[in-house]
């Protein structure tokens, strides 16, 4: 398996990728190519793909890790080059999200209704694991969330004529099979990145040799960072790409605590596992 980073937050110095708060990644097997998220904008997005010598038209499948503009954004530009290609996600990813802003609430959700993406593409929605070619699953509905979840406390939906914190219901990550174990791919990880861990134990009955991309750790208090540490540790630890929402102090703990296995992942990188 052969994993890059298409969109990041950052981007190396002399790198030929353009660089926005977004994520994307691809996934390639000799089975296919998976794009994971669109990033922000499909200016970026197909900027970043000719860059990677990646055609649109290449690409076997798409999997959404959840609603928010910042990975959903580069969605209808890419369905224009490619129409019609089968889009996994949790079902939840249609519901409208909104983000507190200036004492406003902006819409940050799918930039398409559910009409229009159903005529431009195969939609596979469900709150189960899916395996999207050989090797590659969504990890479905983290329903149980015993650790912190990775929230936003500017984040809402709608229930009737109120304002509720969005529920991240539709959070899902990707399971891929690396050569030497289960390979997580995160895009923001707001289940929480213990919760999601747990969820791929209790469900694919192994703990992941890796885990790259977004952990939304950048409201982690002391304690929460303790614990993901101890857990990490616990689990060999795992090698760490973090990038995207994973915060700069959290990240500076985790290379702390965990020196070589911890890496970053800037627009990009490329990975095999």
């Amino acid at each position: 398996m052969k994993l890059s980073c298409l969109v990041d937050n950052t981007v190396g110095s002399r790198s030929s990728f353009w660089g926005e708060h977004g994520v994307a990644f691809l996934i390639e097997s000799e089975d296919g190519r998976i794009l994971f998220d669109t990033g922000a904008s499909g200016v970026v997005l197909l900027h970043n793909m000719d860059a990677a010598g990646v055609a649109p038209e290449s690409i076997s499948a798409l999997a959404l890790s959840h609603a928010h503009d910042d990975h959903t954004g580069g969605l209808a530009a890419f369905l224009e080059r490619r129409p019609g290609l089968p889009i996994y996600a949790h079902p939840g990813i249609l519901r409208q999200r909104f983000s507190r802003r200036g004492g406003q609430m902006q819409s940050i959700g799918l930039p398409l209704g559910a009409e229009a993406l159903g005529r431009l593409a195969d939609l596979r929605f469900s709150d189960a694991p899916q395996e999207m070619v050989p090797g590659v699953w969504t990890t479905g509905e983290i329903y149980q969330r015993d650790d912190p979840e990775g929230r936003s406390t500017h984040h809402f939906v709608r229930e009737g004529e109120a304002w509720v914190p969005d529920p991240y219901q539709d959070d899902m990550s990707l399971v891929m099979e690396g050569s030497e174990g289960l390979v997580l791919v995160c895009g923001c990880c707001h289940a929480g990145l213990l919760n999601t861990l747990a969820h791929v134990r209790q469900r694919f009955g192994r703990d992941p040799v890796a885990v790259v991309g977004g952990t939304h750790l950048l409201n982690a208090d002391e304690a929460h960072l303790r614990r993901l540490v101890d857990v990490l540790r616990r689990l060999g630890p795992p090698d760490l790409f973090p990038n995207h929402c994973t915060g700069q102090a959290a990240y500076v703990v985790l290379a702390q605590a965990l020196g070589d296995r911890v890496a970053p992942c800037l627009a990009g990188t490329v990975l095999e596992f």
